[in-house]
């Protein structure tokens, strides 16, 4: 039974990686934390549901839509939006990613309403045995398609010149600028691809939980959680901070309280930042003043 249930903590966990992942991606190169990711993920989710269930369109295309959707725009988000707040303060960036949450969440319960909507799965439910762990083929599929997910962001990052521009201008701005590199472009880009990767995640949970405008208000907390706990400037801490707390979630709630999980699950990080306000990979800065 503790197999079952820490392999369904990995399978959420993993989702909350993803969007993590996207936040840590945004933070790292432009300096902003975006507290609009889960209503941009929420919106573009809705997209693939349009196009299910409206209009008919096989899922892949509808996933497909969803995720073009998303990159155009998390790019247009950034060049309209924040890209005139590049030098400004931290509180005034924080105030407009705020206000872009309310509003897309405004669009979105004009357009869909607020009654929740069951969305369709990419593919079946039904259960399969692993040794004495019972999950579903759904679970195991989230599994596999966000670990490839990670996997074709690692060599895109490591190996591409938009991945390898991307990561010059997280270590230093000053000098990518200086190497010929856009800014615009890379920030536009980081935006672009973070927001498809919280597109991926609202595809993939939407099934288990129901669709509406406020569906991936617990995700996008969640992942905050899980970016800090990593340390918020870290990948490799924003995937295994996602992961930890899933397991942590799924074996509380199971063997605890279901109620008290969540509560549970952040007191543990409050320990844990308080032991190492860093984060498990993150690192100390040191400034000289």
């Amino acid at each position: 039974m503790l197999w079952q249930t820490i392999l369904s903590g990995l399978a959420v966990g993993s989702l909350y990686a993803l969007s993590a992942i996207g936040l840590v991606l945004i933070f790292k190169t432009s300096n902003i934390v975006n507290f609009a990711q889960g209503q941009m993920a929420m919106l573009s989710t809705f997209v693939a549901f349009q196009m299910l269930t409206r209009w008919g369109f096989p899922y892949w295309l509808a996933a497909l839509a969803s995720l073009v959707f998303a990159l155009v725009f998390g790019f247009f988000v950034y060049i309209v939006f924040l890209s005139r707040l590049k030098r400004a303060e931290v509180l005034s960036q924080i105030i407009l990613t705020l206000g872009l949450y309310l509003v897309f969440r405004g669009v979105a319960g004009v357009l869909w309403g607020n009654v929740p909507f069951t969305m369709p799965a990419a593919v079946s439910t039904n259960t399969v045995h692993i040794g004495s762990a019972v999950v579903t083929w759904y679970q195991l599929f989230i599994m596999i398609v966000t670990l490839l997910l990670m996997l074709v962001f690692y060599a895109m990052f490591r190996y591409t010149k938009t991945g390898l521009a991307m990561r010059a201008v997280s270590q230093n701005q000053q000098a990518a600028r200086l190497m010929g590199v856009s800014l615009t472009r890379i920030y536009g880009a980081t935006w672009a691809v973070s927001t498809a990767l919280g597109a991926i995640a609202g595809l993939l949970i939407a099934p288990i939980l129901f669709l509406s405008p406020s569906f991936m208000d617990s995700v996008a907390v969640k992942a905050f959680a899980a970016a800090v706990l990593g340390g918020f400037s870290s990948l490799p801490g924003a995937v295994l901070g996602g992961l930890v707390l899933g397991v942590m979630e799924s074996v509380f709630g199971f063997y605890i309280s279901t109620d008290l999980k969540s509560t549970f699950v952040f007191l543990l990080i409050i320990g844990i930042l308080y032991v190492r306000p860093q984060g498990l990979f993150g690192t100390r800065e040191v400034k000289k003043v």
